[in-house]
């Protein structure tokens, strides 16, 4: 439980604390607002896209030894981004590192649900979404307080420290596999990836050339082709397949796979978007950013035990069912943000926000893996995880362009030209703006803002209902 808890508090950290060092990294290695971007999106695709494979490969070869390699992997690629002396250099890393997180992600779910059940399967889960709380909570506070300190290369050379004695308490987890499982589905692996890439690659071009330019639109499109030719592979390999779509049929199991989506999209656009807004147009330090973020934060630290012993006195239904409720009211208070605003009027929707997740961190992966046998315990936390960390993934580069577009909106209408509107709302969304056009960017992005806090809340009460019926008491009780 030590070993995956602490290897597991690595990757929101990679993911927070990466996000509050790009401002300070892309202006000294002179990134361009694309290539900077894609210090997130690189990372964000191979963490979405492998957690199946690696799943698979954990149960097939031994879940100790798939955990073990990607500790490794995160820790050594995270000292190669410190050490990058160009933000190319950095990209192609950091897109390794999502490897590695993602072995990490599955592996380590698949060790605890082999080693553990009952009463201390439930524990150990809720320790588990306890250091997921503990990375994103510690993240932005950390990290920024580490630029300011030592300069940006500081967050990463930090990741590689945690790595080292993560490693060394893993060498001493069990080892267990599955000998029986099926031969990894290359060609599943492939088309999804691709499709999640073009995804990332049509938001990143969104935000640059517009959401109606042919190069968009052609990444937009293929991106459903392929994602609607991995549906037909799975299908057609069914019980080879590494995704089993047919899984979806079931309203109970869609309902807890799908959760991620309307639990932690709006919280990591949150997390990766907000300190770069206050350190930006409200003139925030990169330290007060952190601070300034902890009503959304120390909840996730703090709840997610609580929330095992409430599911247990309650349901797993209302616990997932009021964290979706609660995300939609944070969502909703975000259109009273301002730049200029108080600690107490940005608490007033973070707060919630906070709540609502680490409520559903608490009870999230254990209903994951307790649908399926404990032999298929590490294909289930794939399952699980790639659908968690494609909704962010897809959340962040959505999010990117969504701002951008937006805010370059704005300034077009004060009679900039679009290209240079884009290129300084771009700029923008990740911390560095132009003074020239402060007060322009002060009224674009706080608008955006406003905005996304309605399309969020709008998902999140989806997600609530959805949820809701989905896990009837009717329905729970016709479970295996």
């Amino acid at each position: 439980m030590v070993a995956v808890a602490s290897a597991s508090m690595m990757l929101p950290f990679s993911v927070t604390g990466a996000a509050v060092a790009l401002p300070s990294m892309a202006a000294h290695l002179g990134s361009s607002v694309g290539a900077a971007q894609w210090m997130l999106n690189g990372f964000n695709i191979t963490f979405a896209a492998l957690p199946l494979a690696a799943g698979s490969l954990a149960d097939r070869f031994g879940r100790r030894r798939i955990l073990l390699t990607g500790i490794a992997l995160v820790g050594a690629v995270s000292l190669l981004v410190a050490l990058a002396p160009s933000m190319p250099v950095a990209d192609v890393a950091r897109a390794v590192q999502g490897c590695g997180a993602a072995a990490v992600l599955a592996s380590g779910a698949a060790v605890l649900a082999h080693s553990t059940s009952g009463r201390r399967r439930q524990f150990a889960f809720g320790i588990l979404g306890s250091s997921f709380g503990t990375g994103l909570a510690i993240g932005p506070l950390f990290a920024g307080a580490l630029v300011e300190a030592a300069g940006w290369r500081s967050v990463f050379v930090l990741v590689a420290a945690m790595s080292m004695p993560a490693w060394l308490c893993a060498t001493r987890a069990p080892e267990s596999c599955n000998a029986d499982q099926p031969a990894l589905d290359v060609t599943g692996l492939v088309t999804f990836t691709a499709g999640l890439a073009c995804l990332s690659f049509a938001f990143v071009q969104a935000g640059a050339a517009g959401w109606s330019a042919p190069s968009t639109l052609l990444l937009l499109a293929a991106a459903v082709a392929l994602v609607v030719l991995f549906a037909v592979v799975e299908i057609h390999r069914a019980d080879r397949a590494m995704f089993d779509v047919r899984l979806f049929r079931g309203p109970e199991f869609a309902a807890v796979v799908c959760q991620p989506f309307t639990v932690t999209l709006g919280f990591v656009i949150l997390l990766v978007y907000l300190p770069a807004y206050l350190q930006g147009v409200a003139d925030r330090t990169i330290l007060a950013s952190g601070l300034l973020l902890l009503p959304m934060t120390a909840p996730v630290l703090l709840l997610p035990l609580a929330a095992g012993h409430l599911a247990a006195r309650t349901s797993v239904r209302a616990v997932l069912t009021c964290a979706s409720a609660l995300i939609a009211a944070g969502a909703l208070l975000l259109t009273t943000l301002h730049s200029n605003g108080s600690w107490l009027e940005l608490a007033l929707p973070l707060l919630p926000f906070g709540a609502g997740v680490g409520l559903a961190f608490g009870v999230m992966d254990n209903a994951a893996v307790s649908t399926v046998p404990v032999e298929n315990a590490g294909a289930a936390a794939g399952i699980f995880n790639t659908m968690r960390i494609t909704g962010e993934s897809v959340a962040v580069a959505g999010a990117s362009a969504l701002l951008t577009t937006l805010t370059a909106a704005r300034l077009r209408g004060s009679g900039l030209s679009s290209e240079l509107a884009t290129r300084i709302a771009g700029q923008a969304v990740q911390g560095r703006v132009a003074g020239a056009h402060h007060a322009a960017l002060t009224e674009g992005l706080t608008s955006a803002f406003h905005t996304l806090g309605l399309v969020l809340a709008a998902l999140s009460t989806l997600g609530a209902v959805l949820t809701y019926l989905a896990l009837a008491p009717h329905r729970a009780a016709e479970q295996p």
